[in-house]
């Protein structure tokens, strides 16, 4: 047995011993949770491409990863979606192993370094670590897990993951997001032979589209789409299903397994007055513009609406990403508008912080009501209804209740309006037989993610309207294992 290859290592093997040596537990509880280095707010509102976080150095990580405890039945991997080895790779780092810690992710995950980055591992992984019971931080699992990815990639010795021979059994990907991402790493490494279909011009989907550089950079996705394009992943662009290609088409070319992971693209509004004026926008237009097309730098054509007073309509992660491009994007004023309390508010406390570091107003407990124009039907001037806490909604938080004959104007000249997206309608509309809900998404079992159609799968926005990174990844994890068994036996 290698000494590298901790996930069938015993628990009592030396090496863990040695580790224990190194400090009591009284001393590894009594060490401070490491700090993200972060560019300087005044510096990162001028760049795109800069991450706002910068990494762990490696005594950081080495710090960091000696906090983890071991447990015996660590609750950490209960709280990932996609079920990583968490002790198994903190404590390869804590040895010094980094490649060893990156084989462990990769075990399970076809996107760690991106994962690092966006997933929102203070409600999940972390937020079932031991130091809790403790009253301590947890352990920094998403800054290890990013500093294992980004180490790997920059010693350019990266490894495959171990593969299953070919069983030249064909299956199809609908979407390059990271549902369709992670079903097509797991498929190919069961032996099947995988295309992904995807309707831009660009691989990654929402990683790319709809995630800001500063938070989420186009080469970190582009590493981890070439590793699967190098574990037999086949890639095709400008190819919408539905449109380009139907769901008999792909039956015809062979394909016995489909995996419809479209996303959750159609942007939602409030049905407001004034939504239809010039300088009112959806969030994902906004963020598609300036992250994948390429707006307002040097050397792209791309157009895209500017303002000095931008208003952005919501309190989810997509705001964030929204506001803080905004501000990159020359606002002098920045406003989030959000008819909760910042308590409620569904985005990253990270993100929050990162956005009121860079200038950003949080003007919560507001809700807008109307939007009005000048005599060219460009927006001037949004009125917002102040709102208090009332009981709480079927979600479990406070539902917002209208301040009676409070409502103020506010001068603005763009608005971003992230209240939400439906469903992508074109697969649940082209597809006989595929049971769709009220909403508009494509109805599963919970369990294998398999619809009411045999060979027809699905994950994601897709399925749950509205998804994290992670949980998009679940789904395409449980989605493989159950169309791998129903195609093998």
């Amino acid at each position: 047995m290698s000494e590298n290859n901790i996930t069938s290592a015993p628990r009592d093997a030396q090496w863990r011993e040695d580790l224990r040596k190194k400090y009591s537990a009284k001393e590894r509880t009594a060490i401070q949770r490491v700090k993200m280095p972060e560019l300087d707010p005044d510096y990162r509102v001028t760049t795109f491409t800069e991450e706002v976080n910068q990494g762990l150095t490696e005594e950081q990580a080495l710090v960091e990863a000696s906090r983890c405890m071991d447990c015996p039945d660590p609750q950490c991997v209960t709280g990932c979606p996609v079920n990583i080895n968490i002790p198994g790779f903190i404590k390869n780092i804590e040895r010094g192993d980094f490649a060893a810690a990156a084989v462990v992710l990769k075990e399970t995950s076809a996107l760690p370094a991106v994962c690092g980055r966006v997933c929102p591992q203070e409600k999940q992984c972390e937020s079932r670590c031991i130091y809790h019971k403790m009253k301590k931080q947890p352990v920094a699992i998403g800054y290890l897990e990013r500093f294992a990815a980004d180490r790997e990639q920059q010693s350019g010795t990266a490894s495959l993951p171990a593969m299953a021979p070919a069983n030249g059994i064909k299956v199809a990907v609908v979407g390059s997001g990271p549902a369709g991402l992670s079903f097509a790493g797991d498929m190919v490494k069961r032996g099947f032979d995988v295309t992904v279909f995807e309707a831009l011009h660009e691989i990654g989907g929402v990683l790319k589209y709809g995630i800001p550089e500063f938070r989420l950079p186009n080469a970190v996705v582009d590493v981890e789409i070439n590793t699967l394009s190098q574990m037999g992943v086949k890639f095709e662009k400008d190819c919408i299903i539905g449109k380009t290609l139907s769901y008999n088409d792909l039956h015809e070319m062979g394909f016995k397994g489909i995996f419809v992971a479209s996303g959750a693209g159609l942007p939602r509004f409030m049905n407001i007055p004034g939504e239809n004026l010039i300088g009112v926008m959806s969030s994902n237009e906004y963020l598609t513009r300036v992250n994948l097309m390429g707006a307002g730098r040097p050397d792209w054509d791309t157009p895209v609406l500017r303002g000095k007073n931008v208003a952005v309509i919501g309190g989810g992660n997509t705001a964030m990403d929204s506001v803080r491009t905004a501000r990159r994007m020359g606002a002098e004023r920045a406003m989030v508008v959000y008819r909760r309390g910042e308590e409620e508010m569904p985005a990253r406390v990270e993100e929050v912080k990162h956005a009121k570091e860079e200038g950003v107003e949080f003007m919560t407990l507001h809700n807008p009501i109307e939007y009005r124009g000048d005599e060219k039907g460009r927006v001037n001037m949004m009125l917002v209804q102040e709102m208090e806490l009332g009981e709480p909604d079927a979600s479990g938080r406070r539902s917002p209740v209208p301040v009676e004959g409070a409502i103020k104007e506010i001068p603005v000249d763009l608005v971003i309006v992230s209240v939400g997206v439906s469903p992508n309608p074109l697969i649940p509309n082209s597809v006989d037989g595929l049971e769709v809900s009220r909403r508009g998404t494509i109805v599963v079992a919970e369990d294998s993610m398999k619809s009411s159609l045999d060979d027809l799968y699905a994950g994601g926005d897709i399925v749950r309207g509205g998804a994290t990174v992670i949980l998009a990844m679940g789904d395409g994890r449980r989605a493989a294992a159950s169309m791998a068994k129903a195609l093998l036996d």
